[in-house]
C-alpha cells in the first residue's frame, strides 16, 4: 500500500489558499494544539501567513505540575513575541485544563509499552480528540497538531487519528508532517533565537523513564 504524504498534501491545499487571496476577514482559522513552545515555534512561522491561529495548550500527559507550568510559559512568551514582531496573522492562545489523571486513565494497563507504541498513540488520540471537540464548539475551519514535527513522533498515526476525528466532529483536518522540509532543523534554530526551554522527554512519568540527559528535545 503506498503511503501518503503529508507533507505534500498540506503543499497543496496551502497553494489553493495562497491562490485565493482573501481579505483578512476570510483567512481561514485553525485550531492548533501545541506540545511546547520550541515544537511549535516552526509551524506558528509557516502557517500564519495563511491562518488565523489559535493555539490549544492541552497536554494533560505532563505529569509534574511545574514541568507543566514552565512548558505553558514558554509557549505563550513565544507567542506574545511572534505577535510582537507581526510574522502574520496574529496568533491567539487557549490553555486547556490541566488533567493528568485523564492522561493517566487514559493510559492504564499500557505502564510498561515502550515509547512510541500503543500507550503514545492513547496519548495522540487524547489530546486530539478534545482539539477536535474545541475546534467544532467554536467552528473552527481546521484543527491540526504540532506533534508531527518530532523525528520521534508517528506523523502516519497523528494523521489517522486526525482524519478519523475529523469525520467523527465534522472539522477538517489539516495534514501534516512538519518535520520535513527542515521543519524540525528550524525549530531547533528557533528555539536558540529565543532562548526557548528545551525539554528532553515528552512529559509523562513513562518517557522520564526511558530518556537519557544528553537527549533532544522532541521525544
Amino acid at each position: 500500500m503506498n503511503r501518503i504524504n503529508y507533507q505534500k498534501e498540506l503543499d497543496k491545499l496551502l497553494e489553493r489558499l495562497g491562490e485565493q487571496g482573501v481579505g483578512e476577514e476570510d483567512v481561514p482559522a485553525l485550531f492548533l494544539h501545541s506540545c511546547c513552545a520550541p515544537c511549535s515555534s516552526y509551524v506558528l512561522e509557516y502557517l500564519c501567513r495563511y491562518f488565523r491561529i489559535t493555539v490549544f495548550y492541552y497536554n494533560p500527559n505532563i505529569s509534574f505540575t511545574e514541568e507543566y507550568s514552565k512548558r505553558a510559559a514558554e509557549q505563550k512568551r513565544l507567542i506574545g513575541a511572534y505577535n510582537e514582531e507581526k510574522r502574520g496573522h496574529r496568533i491567539q492562545i487557549v490553555e486547556g485544563d490541566y488533567e493528568p489523571g485523564r492522561f493517566m486513565e487514559t493510559v492504564r494497563g499500557l505502564e510498561k509499552c515502550p515509547e512510541g507504541g500503543e500507550r503514545c498513540f492513547r496519548c495522540y488520540e487524547l489530546r486530539l480528540r478534545e482539539t477536535a471537540k474545541q475546534a467544532a464548539e467554536g467552528k473552527f475551519d481546521y484543527f491540526c497538531t504540532t506533534l508531527s514535527i518530532s523525528p520521534l513522533k508517528n506523523a502516519e498515526k497523528l494523521n489517522e487519528i486526525g482524519l478519523a476525528l475529523s469525520a467523527e466532529y465534522g472539522i477538517s483536518w489539516l495534514p501534516s508532517d512538519f518535520k520535513k522540509r527542515n521543519g524540525y532543523k528550524r525549530s531547533i534554530e528557533l528555539s536558540a533565537e529565543y532562548g526557548l526551554y528545551r525539554q528532553n522527554y515528552c512529559g509523562c512519568a513513562f518517557s522520564v523513564r526511558e530518556c537519557r540527559p544528553s537527549d533532544e528535545i522532541n521525544r
